[in-house]
Parts: C-alpha cells; sequence; structure tokens
C-alpha cells in the first residue's frame, strides 16, 4: 500500500505577485465590461490591456467564463458584506420576515444590475454549487420567522432557487426587452408575507 501524503500547515498563500496579477486582470476586466459590454470582452484583449501574457490570463481563470466569475465572485462579496453588517432591514436588527422580503428585493436588484456578468460567466463544465451564501441566510431567516415550515431546509433551497441567476437569465432573453424587476420584487414581498403570516 502507497503511502499518503499529508499537508502540514495550512495552505500556501498566494503570491504577492500572483494576487497583484490577479487583482489587476479584475479590475482591467471590470473597466471592459463597463466601456465595450460582457459580450466584447476576450481573453486577448483582456491580457493586451493588462500588459500580461495570455498565458498568465490562462492560468489564472482557466476560460473565459471564469474571468466574468471572478468579477462577480468580487460583487457578490460586496453583497454579502451588505447583508451581514449593513443597516437594517437587509442587515441585522429588523424581524427575521422583514430581512427576508429586504434579502429577496436586495437579491433581485443585485441580479438584474449585473445579468450581464452572470450570462458571460455561465459555463457548463463548471458545477453548479451545492451550496451558497444566500442559501444559509434566507434558512437561517426561515428558522426564525417560520420555524415549523423551516425544518427540512428545502423551502429555504426553493425560495432561492426563486432569486438566483437563472431564473432571471430565463426571463430576460438576450433580444427582449427589460427585465420587470419591480413585479420581480412585488411578487416575492407576496411570497414572503404569506410564507411568514401567523
Amino acid at each position: 500500500m502507497e503511502p499518503v501524503a499529508l499537508p502540514w500547515g495550512p495552505p500556501r498563500e498566494e503570491r504577492a505577485d500572483a494576487a497583484r496579477n490577479r487583482a489587476h486582470l479584475i479590475g482591467v476586466a471590470r473597466e471592459m465590461v463597463a466601456e465595450l459590454g460582457a459580450c466584447n470582452v476576450t481573453m486577448d484583449a483582456l491580457a493586451e490591456r493588462a500588459g500580461l501574457g495570455k498565458g498568465t490570463v490562462f492560468r489564472r481563470f482557466g476560460t473565459r467564463a471564469g474571468i466574468f466569475h471572478a468579477v462577480l465572485d468580487e460583487e457578490e462579496a460586496l453583497f454579502q458584506h451588505r447583508v451581514m453588517t449593513g443597516p437594517a432591514p437587509l442587515g441585522p436588527g429588523a424581524p427575521a420576515a422583514e430581512r427576508l422580503a429586504a434579502f429577496g428585493r436586495a437579491r433581485l436588484e443585485f441580479l438584474a444590475a449585473h445579468l450581464a456578468l452572470a450570462r458571460a460567466s455561465l459555463d457548463v463544465a463548471r458545477p453548479v454549487p451545492g451550496q451558497s451564501p444566500s442559501l444559509f441566510h434566507v434558512r437561517m431567516l426561515l428558522a426564525e420567522a417560520c420555524p415549523d415550515d423551516a425544518l427540512t431546509g428545502t423551502l429555504a433551497l426553493q425560495l432561492v432557487a426563486a432569486l438566483e441567476g437563472p431564473v432571471l437569465l430565463y426571463l430576460q432573453r438576450q433580444d427582449e426587452g427589460p427585465l420587470v424587476v419591480d413585479d420581480l420584487i412585488t411578487s416575492w414581498q407576496v411570497l414572503v408575507e404569506r410564507l411568514t403570516a401567523r
């Protein structure tokens, strides 16, 4: 039987130059998306504008979708920070039902504002994440607002499915008019009110 090598200590941190390159590439990608639109950003153009080799871009992101996924991840971290530390009712301090309604509204606005990035970050080769910060947050709020209904966790999963990217991608095709976010927010509000009514 071959011996199994176990890692010693914490995982190695990203090298300083690699971290700088990553931050630089994400910043340049964000600028290019704002200027040209996500559909017009290529790996070659990103490498050229960033002043880095194309190999560096591929090593860092793997695919074109990986670039947009990284940019979207940074935007997602800012959104989660608002959820965890921002003012109520999105942040802590409001009753759970109010926070759940505010979360859905903010999430739909966030996804609508980042729709082009969400589309560009889709990659059929990447597995769909099983857990998301949204799922954890909705499950926590449901457990407080209506504990009897939140026991299995499937209700939280179904609610999060109403807030995540694929629903918005289905509702607004590339060749159609603007997505009516206000209608989705109103529907979310009705759903939460009915679910949490005593």
